[in-house]
């Protein structure tokens, strides 16, 4: 592993005139990502992870390049990888070994996954590390339970045998708790999974706010639960990140641009 973590990223020279356009979309759309993770104050400096996988049979993805912060991460400093965790461009940064493993896990079984995202929140972990999970206090706590997985902690995730537990818990689910550690996030689009994982953190949050009120609670109906499916189908037109991800984008214009460069 290269241990250089000092190296300047404005070094980095443009990919855009050497991948398709897109794969240079995918790379705009996750740079952008990791902005708006670090702008809503979800990183965890360098140690949490998105990708996304680049069309084909390959299986291959982006991830971030490791020692890099996400507020400095643009599309052309993204680190394309293949399902044995070689770098497939010319980069002197490495990838978090740890991240292989997770997203690589899933981008080999799921091909609707066209993303993974994976925080460290506070809130995040903080469910995570209750024993009854996510609970149905709120209406942003239905979007999740309504495709919710588990997985437990097996320490940080570095053998890879912890990859085939890791898909069998995920399953066909989009929503995932890691028990003790956090929260991630599956879509067929980068603003989808985006948008899964920013409700997924606000029902986390809530639960908290909740939980330290000292009142009694009132979960929502077991029936309301059953039925979320069908009302997150009509209320967001599937997910809905694209309807919010124009916004987003004009919102890291504004406050951190350069991510397409």
């Amino acid at each position: 592993m290269n241990s250089q973590v000092n190296i300047n990223p404005a070094t980095v020279p443009s990919r855009k005139g050497s991948v398709s356009a897109e794969e240079w979309q995918l790379r705009v759309d996750l740079a952008a990502a990791y902005r708006l993770i670090a702008l809503h104050g979800r990183d965890d400096l360098i140690f949490t992870h998105l990708s996304a996988r680049i069309p084909g049979d390959e299986h291959h993805f982006l991830i971030n390049p490791y020692g890099m912060m996400f507020d400095e991460i643009t599309a052309s400093r993204l680190v394309r990888v293949d399902q044995e965790g070689n770098k497939l461009d010319d980069s002197d940064y490495d990838i978090n070994p740890a991240g292989f493993t997770i997203h690589s896990a899933i981008h080999a079984v799921r091909d609707d996954a066209a993303c993974v995202m994976h925080t460290h929140t506070t809130a995040g972990v903080a469910v995570s590390a209750q024993q009854e999970g996510l609970l149905a206090l709120s209406q942003q706590s239905l979007f999740p339970l309504a495709s919710l997985a588990y997985h437990d902690y097996e320490g940080v995730a570095l053998r890879d045998d912890e990859k085939a537990r890791l898909q069998a818990d995920l399953g066909d689910a989009n929503f995932m708790i890691l028990r003790n550690h956090g929260l991630l996030t599956v879509g067929s689009t980068i603003a989808d999974t985006f948008l899964g994982m920013y409700i997924l953190q606000r029902a986390c949050e809530i639960q908290l706010q909740a939980l330290s009120g000292n009142r009694p609670l009132t979960p929502i109906p077991a029936g309301i639960v059953d039925t979320i499916k069908q009302q997150a189908a009509q209320v967001t037109k599937g997910m809905g990140g694209n309807l919010a991800w124009p916004g987003l984008l004009r919102k890291l214009d504004r406050n951190n641009p350069g991510y397409a460069e």
